[in-house]
Order: structure tokens, then C-alpha cells, then sequence
């Protein structure tokens, strides 16, 4: 799903094209090496300005794969349901045109997109990227189905 978000700022709206996507299982690997693997790419320091450009809700960047592990097998101990091709976390791509904005107003934005998009409940990272001509955020947040995630389109 790509959406046009429009976000003010001194110069204006700026715009930002928006991609949600949903985190299953990489084929022959755990489902922890599955979120390790997209968190440390969205963290990584060398598209981050040294991971300065990391914020999160909820949870500690480094320890965020372990946290979401976590509310994951707490939901499965409670609901005894473990899904077959389960969503394990929800990533969202935040882009800005070229020049548009700076990487510390974006992330800002990413942090307002994810409080907004989460209602500030659920545990997330937001990281900023600078490493392409276009700023852009990566989000991912834990799909606590214990309660009503507003980034699933199933409700438990």
C-alpha cells in the first residue's frame, strides 16, 4: 500500500510517499533471525550518521528484535495460536523528495507517522536514512495482537 502524506513544515507541506508493508518469516530462517536481519539493515550506522538518526517507542533500538521476540511469544503462551505464515512485524518506508527536508525534521516526522499510526501503544524504531539522494525513514513496529494493532487488518 503507497500513500501520499502531506506534513507541514516552515517552508510549507512537504510530501512524503509511504509504503506499508507487513514482516513474515524469511524462508530458512528463525523467526527472531527474521527481525534481526531487517532491524540491523533499518539501523544500520552508516545510513543512519552513525545511528543518530534512531528513535524508538517502547523499546531500546539495540534489544527491539529481542523486545518484539518477546511480545510475540508472550501472544502465543497466552492465545496457544501460533499462525502459519504469521505477520512479525509491519515496516513502513517514508520517502522525501530530494532537498525537501532535513534528516532531523524527517525523522521527526517519522516519529509523529509511527506515534499516530500505533496511538503511541506498541513498541517501534524509526531510523532515518541519509545514504541516498532522497531522505526517506524506515519504521517497524511490533504486531501486538493481544489487543487491536491499527496496522493489522485482523483484529483479536
Amino acid at each position: 500500500m503507497e500513500q501520499a502524506a502531506a506534513f507541514m513544515c516552515e517552508k510549507g507541506a512537504i510530501m512524503a510517499a509511504t509504503r506499508i508493508m507487513s514482516i513474515h518469516n524469511s524462508k530458512g530462517k528463525t523467526p527472531r533471525q527474521s527481525i534481526t536481519d531487517r532491524l540491523d539493515y533499518i539501523m544500520n550506522s552508516e545510513k543512519t550518521e552513525g545511528g543518530l538518526l534512531i528513535s524508538s517507542n517502547a523499546c531500546i533500538p539495540e534489544t527491539a528484535a529481542d523486545e518484539f521476540m518477546l511480545y510475540r511469544q508472550e501472544y502465543i503462551q497466552r492465545t496457544g495460536r501460533e499462525t502459519k505464515n504469521e505477520v512479525l512485524a509491519y515496516h513502513v518506508r517514508q520517502s522525501f523528495k530530494p532537498g525537501e527536508i532535513t534528516p532531523e525534521k524527517a525523522n521527526e516526522i517519522g516519529i509523529a507517522l509511527a506515534q499516530r499510526m500505533t496511538g503511541g501503544n506498541y513498541a517501534f524504531v524509526v531510523a532515518t536514512h541519509t545514504d541516498r539522494r532522497h531522505i526517506h525513514n524506515h519504521i517497524m513496529s511490533a504486531p501486538i495482537r493481544s489487543r487491536v494493532n491499527p496496522l493489522s487488518k485482523r483484529q483479536v
